[in-house]
């Protein structure tokens, strides 16, 4: 394991060191002390690599990841994971604002609650928050998975698409063109290996799944009035 201190080390030194570990070290593990919400920690990363924050961090913490396995050891800030293509970002803690927006694919654990718009146009990714989520989650969400062990705030899946949403909870409201509908076996078993995967004990007959009413795919022109 390589130990990092970012208060001696500073953040531009450390996303180097870790967008260079092919080529210069054969560390596959490193561990990041000292954060102290600093921005853009371990942004841009794609080697299967480990990634353990000792702290909270600030903006866009693993940012655009591929392949790496990102943990936060706290809470994070805003836009955390965002633009996510692979891999695997987990939080101890806290997410802020739009955590897990527009990601593509990998996976994006919160263990403590999610603050407005968590998986704000998402592509693709799956989103595990194992306590609450803020208003306007999943806006205009386009595919992959948001399961929210607790509740959601107002306007959940506002104009979606395709994604699915999963919530144990009460939902305050639904947003435009999002509605609830039937939980059938294969919804059962992408939950359950979504929470298995996502390290949460929660059973997936507790869920309620909401989706698309696909009524906002096309034009209609007595909108136009």
């Amino acid at each position: 394991m390589q130990t990092i201190d970012l208060q001696d080390t500073g953040l531009r030194s450390l996303n180097q060191m870790l967008h260079d570990q092919a080529e210069t070290t054969n560390q596959t593990v490193w561990e990041i002390d000292n954060p102290k919400g600093a921005h853009a920690i371990a942004c841009g990363l794609d080697a299967p690599i480990e990634v353990v924050v000792k702290g909270s961090t600030g903006y866009y913490c693993a940012g655009m990841n591929k392949e790496a396995t990102v943990r936060i050891k706290g809470s994070a800030g805003p836009g955390v994971a965002e633009n996510m293509m692979s891999g695997s970002v987990i939080i101890d803690g806290d997410a802020s604002q739009y955590a897990g927006a527009t990601g593509h694919g990998g996976l994006l654990v919160i263990k403590g609650n999610a603050s407005s718009r968590c998986g704000i146009s998402m592509k693709g990714i799956d989103i595990v928050v194992h306590g609450n989520i803020g208003h306007m989650s999943a806006f205009m969400a386009q595919s992959g998975n948001l399961v929210v062990c607790g509740d959601a705030g107002e306007a959940l899946g506002d104009s979606l698409y395709e994604a699915r949403l999963f919530v144990r909870g009460s939902v305050k409201s639904l947003g435009a063109d999002c509605v609830e509908k039937e939980m059938r076996p294969e919804h059962l078993e992408i939950l359950r290996d979504l929470l298995e995967r996502g390290e949460c004990n929660a059973k997936a007959e507790e869920f309620r799944r909401y989706g698309s009413a696909r009524k906002l795919y096309n034009f209609n022109i007595d909108n136009a009035y």
